[in-house]
Order: structure tokens, then sequence, then C-alpha cells
């Protein structure tokens, strides 16, 4: 394919706001030009008539003229079915699974000798044979040969044919718990969504968990959040797994993923969001600063977020007022999409908070847009009184028996009964009676409208 054809073809997929990065410096030839460095995160305003060129805007909001061949768009990290991968395990234990040496038999492991590398271990006439996996170039080989995208690439060619291997791959020896798939850390690098960790400065602590700990950071002049996670190779997934999603999302009210750093541990570095968790910003300022127009804006917003993840079939699973966060304008923005599934996806063995999750979510683990539904209603109660914990005077034990049995929370003080009366919708029972967000953020805008 010609050069021009194949920018022609750039013009056809990168849409306005579709999302490019830098991958050279640029410092701009003329006044039209829009000058960038290396990494810069800039937003395609139109295409031009030239192929070559498109009208682009950097995140100072200022447009100009930007060359297509200096930049590469920002692609989704798709979770891959990779039931064969194993981890950090080693190669005694690999050995040991793989027991008792059927020929094609075969997992994948991380490589102990070569960080960032894997191992493809694969059973041939009774032993089996250890083939190290490169990460070269934004590629995977084994031969210097055939490279891949991603390892369920590289998986799916052995099957097919062995190519210089002992012999193709035929049955997987699968890691109990994750069929539901795993992140490819080079999907992450191939689609240009990886920070060089020198690019990066840590500052303050402004947040722990149990994952690890949150800090404030600076990254090419922004102020941004930076989610460490701690040295545990259990939640390495779940943490790849929320920036997979936060990479398939744009939308206002939804805390934004600038990037990852892979060396020196896995950091997810985020929009900075300086007020915090919405539970913490409503109980320190309280009914004397927060006002009616405040929590009706808190709700629209965090709704309209929640109707967005709707359309998208994406359900979030732990929506409370400690998963919102508030900026310095006070907007609030939906965050934390470790648990973040599509409709109808359940996972074996997670616990939930018992006071936010919906009665067939913690009875059948069914979690769907109406379990969020459900949840939000819970998260209104928070904010109309003010971040009280849910539930107030009944044990934690009894919460689910007094559900069941019909009881709903009173409303909270000074609560409009127009917004009491999305909060009983929202407790339905049943979860088809329950509405949908997109009807309940037509009433919360037109609510928001004539409050004062």
């Amino acid at each position: 394919m010609h050069i021009y054809e194949c920018f022609k073809l750039l013009q056809q997929n990168w849409q306005a706001g579709s999302e490019v990065i830098a991958n050279y410096d640029f410092p701009g030839r003329s006044q039209e030009d829009l000058p960038f460095a290396k990494g810069d995160i800039l937003v395609i305003v139109r295409p031009t008539t030239d192929p070559y060129w498109f009208m682009a805007r950097n995140r100072n909001r200022k447009e100009g003229m930007i060359p297509a061949n200096y930049v590469q768009e920002r692609t989704v990290v798709q979770l891959q079915a990779m039931p064969w991968f194993h981890g950090k395990i080693k190669r005694e234990e690999a050995e040991n699974l793989l027991k008792p040496y059927q020929d094609g038999l075969f997992l994948i492991r991380e490589s102990g000798n070569y960080p960032g590398d894997y191992t493809l271990c694969v059973c041939h006439q009774n032993k089996v044979e250890h083939y190290h996996i490169l990460y070269k170039e934004n590629r995977l080989t084994i031969d210097d040969e055939s490279y891949f995208r991603n390892l369920t690439e590289l998986v799916e060619h052995y099957t097919k044919d062995a190519d210089g291997l002992c012999t193709n791959l035929v049955d997987p020896i699968k890691k109990a718990g994750t069929s539901f798939g795993t992140v490819s850390v080079q999907d992450f690098q191939s689609g240009g969504w990886v920070i060089p960790p020198g690019e990066l400065k840590r500052m303050e602590t402004i947040g722990r968990g149990a994952f690890g700990e949150v800090f404030k950071g600076m990254y090419k002049g922004q102020v941004v959040a930076v989610k460490q996670l701690k040295d545990n190779n259990r939640a390495e997934q779940t943490f790849l797994t929320e920036a997979s999603v936060m990479t398939s999302l744009r939308h206002p009210n939804l805390v934004q993923l600038i990037g990852v750093t892979l060396e020196g541990g896995i950091c997810l570095v985020t929009e900075f969001m300086a007020r915090g968790s919405l539970v913490e910003y409503l109980r320190s300022r309280g009914r004397s600063v927060i006002t009616k127009k405040d929590q009706i804006n808190f709700a629209t917003d965090t709704c309209s977020a929640m109707d967005y993840l709707e359309s998208k079939n994406l359900v979030h699973r732990d929506l409370a007022a400690r998963n919102v966060l508030v900026n310095d304008n006070g907007m609030s923005k939906v965050s934390d999409f470790g648990l973040a599934k599509h409709d109808n996806f359940s996972q074996e063995g997670v616990k939930f908070p018992i006071k936010w999750t919906a009665p067939e979510a913690l009875r059948e683990n069914k979690f769907t847009s109406k379990s969020d539904m459900w949840s939000f209603g819970i998260l209104l109660w928070e904010i109309y009184s003010f971040g009280r914990v849910p539930y107030p005077r009944i044990p934690l034990a009894d919460v689910v028996m007094h559900v069941e049995k019909g009881y709903r929370m009173e409303a909270p003080e000074g609560c409009p009964p127009d917004i009491y009366s999305i909060m009983k919708d929202s407790w339905d029972i049943d979860p088809l009676k329950r509405p949908t967000f997109n009807t309940v953020i037509a009433t919360l805008n037109n609510l928001r409208s004539l409050t004062v």
C-alpha cells in the first residue's frame, strides 16, 4: 500500500475526539503548527485536506496542525481470555502442574530470570521444554522470526503449527479463577499508555489502601494522582484490569487515566482530584458549607457517569460515595474501576460492601446496571445525609435480613421529596422495576435546573 493511502486510512480511523500520543518531539514549523514533545497526549480536532496532517488540541486547549507520522493513536487495552497464563510461578511448580506430561500440554508463566519476559512450558516425550518468550520492540517472539502483538496471538499461532517448537500446543493447563480474562502488560506498551518512569515525579502520599498507596505527582507540568500497587502478585491482574477498563472510557464525570508505569512497580497515573473522596468532602464540610445546589450537582454528575457506563454495558459493582472524587471546581467523578465488568458478569470469591450491594447481587452474585442503580440510591442517601454511614442503628449482620423483609431507609433530614422518590425506586426488590440511569439523569437534570 502506498504511504499516501496509509495516511488516508488513518484519516478514516482518527475521528474528532481520538486521543494520540507523541512518539517524537515536534517543534513546529509555522504559526499554524502545534508544537509538542515526545510523550505528550493530544486530541484530534478534525482531519484536514492533507492526509499527512491533522488539526489537534493539547492539554492546555491550544489548537494547531500536527504531522500524522509523529504520533500514534492510543488504543483500548482489551481483556484477553488467557486461562493458560499462570503468572509468577517457579519452574518446578510449572512442571508439577503439567504432570503426567501428555504431549502438547502447556502453560505460560512469567520468566523468573528475565523480568518482563515470559516462559512457554510444553510437554513432549515425557518431559517439559521451557521456551523463553522475549519482549522486543513492543512485540513477543521465541525465535526472532515470528513476532506477535500479545500472548494470545502467540498461543493461537503455535496451536495451529509447531513452527520450530518440539510440538504444537494442544491442551492448556488452566489456572483456576482466571477464565474471565487477563491483561497483557505489552498491550499497554503497544497501545501508547506506558509512561517512562523518569518523566513522572512522585510527591507526598495522599492516600493508602489494601492495594497500596496513592501519591500526588507531576507529569509534564500537570498535577496527577499516582496509584502504586504493593508487591502483591495476586492483586496485579485486578490492578491492570482497572487500567484496561479505563483506557476505553471517555466521559467528563469519570476519572481519566493518563497512563501507567511498569518499571519499579506498577502505577496507575490519573487526573488529580484536589478535594478527595465525596464521602470525606461531605463529612468535613457538612450542612454549613454544602448547599442544595452542591448536592444536586454531585447527584447529577455521578448519574451522568453511570448513564455512560450503562450505555457501554459496563457495570461498576462498587458504586459508593467513597469511590466518587471531587475536583477543584466541585465537579464529582466516578473512580475505582477495578471490579468494573460487562453486564451480567459474575466473579466468585469476591467480597462486596453489604450496605451498598443489591440483594440479588449478594444472594446470586449477579451484578448488572440494575444492581448499580440500587447502589446509586444508597449513594444519593449518602449525599443528602452529608456522608453518614447507611442503615444507621442497624447492625451490619442484620442489614440483609431487614432489607429482604422490606425495610428501606427513611429520607435524610431536608432531602427533597423528588430525590427520595428516586431512592425508593432504586431500592425495588425486583431489579427489572428499578429505573435506568438514562431515566434518572433526565429527572436530575430537570431538578438541577430548578435548584438555586
